[in-house]
C-alpha cells in the first residue's frame, strides 16, 4: 500500500511541477542551440590513406613470425608518421604557423588490425587546410622513409579530396541539443521533488495527520458566500418586521 501511495505521490508532483519541468527542457536545448550554432568553431576533417606494401617471399608468406614483424612495422610507421622529423617538413612546406607539437594534436594515424593499410586523418577549422596537411603529410612520410629506414614500401592509395559542399565533423547541433534536453528533464524533475519537499505548509488534512501525529475526528466544510448571505437574510428579515 506504501509503494502505490508512494508512487501516486510521485506523480502528483510531476503532474503539479509540469511547467517547470517542460520549461527546464526548452531552456537546456536552446542554450545547446545557440551554443553550437553561434559560439563553437565548426571543425572539419579529411582523411587519406596509404599502403605499406610488404614484399614476401613464398617460404615467408605464411610465416608467424614474418607476419609479427609487418604489424610492429606498422606500428612504428605510426609513430613516425606523427614524429618532428615528418611534421617539421610538411610545416615548412605549407608555411604553418604552428610546432610539430601543435600539428601533432590535429592528426589521427590508425591501422585495422592485421592491414597494411594506414588512414592518416587531419581535423583542422579550415577544410582545405586539413586536406593540404593530409595530403603533405603523406606525401612526406612516403619520400622520409626511404631515409630514415632505407625501405621504398610505402604509396599513397587513396588522397584526401575537398568536397564541394564540406560539414563539420563536430559540433553536432542536433546531438548536443538532445544531451541538453535529458539533462533539462534531469534538473527539472529534480528541482521539482525539492521544491516539492522544502515546501512544508499544510494544505490537506493528511499533511495535518502526518505532522501532528494524532487521527483526525472531524472536518469543518467550507461554507460558500451564498449559503452565508442566505443565512443572513432570514435574520434581517425579522429584526425588520420586529
Amino acid at each position: 500500500m506504501e509503494e502505490t501511495i508512494s508512487l501516486q505521490d510521485l506523480a502528483k508532483t510531476l503532474r503539479k511541477r509540469l511547467v517547470l519541468i517542460i520549461s527546464a527542457v526548452i531552456l537546456a536545448v536552446t542554450i545547446a542551440g545557440v551554443v553550437s550554432y553561434l559560439f563553437l568553431t565548426p571543425i572539419y576533417q579529411a582523411s587519406t590513406q596509404i599502403l605499406v606494401n610488404q614484399e614476401k617471399s613464398e617460404q615467408q608468406q605464411f610465416n608467424a613470425q614474418a607476419i609479427q614483424t609487418d604489424l610492429q612495422l606498422i606500428n612504428t610507421y605510426n609513430v613516425i608518421i606523427t614524429s618532428p622529423a615528418i611534421l617539421s617538413k610538411v610545416i615548412e612546406n605549407l608555411d604553418l604557423d604552428t610546432t610539430p607539437a601543435g600539428l601533432k594534436t590535429k592528426i589521427t594515424v590508425n591501422s585495422a588490425q592485421n592491414s597494411q593499410v594506414l588512414d592518416i586523418s587531419v581535423q583542422d577549422t579550415e577544410p582545405y587546410v586539413a586536406v593540404d596537411i593530409a595530403n603533405t603529410t603523406a606525401a612526406v612520410f612516403q619520400e622520409e622513409i626511404k631515409k630514415l629506414m632505407n625501405v621504398d614500401n610505402v604509396n599513397v592509395l587513396s588522397p584526401a579530396v575537398l568536397a564541394e559542399n564540406p560539414s563539420p565533423i563536430k559540433p553536432d547541433p542536433m546531438l548536443n541539443m538532445a544531451i541538453a534536453a535529458v539533462i533539462g528533464l534531469m534538473l527539472g524533475v529534480g528541482i521539482a521533488f525539492l521544491l516539492e519537499y522544502l515546501d512544508t505548509t499544510v494544505k490537506t488534512e493528511q499533511d495535518a495527520e502526518e505532522l501532528l501525529g494524532l487521527p483526525i475526528l472531524g472536518l469543518i466544510s467550507t461554507i460558500a458566500e451564498k449559503d452565508i448571505q442566505d443565512a443572513k437574510g432570514p435574520v434581517k428579515s425579522r429584526r425588520k418586521k420586529r
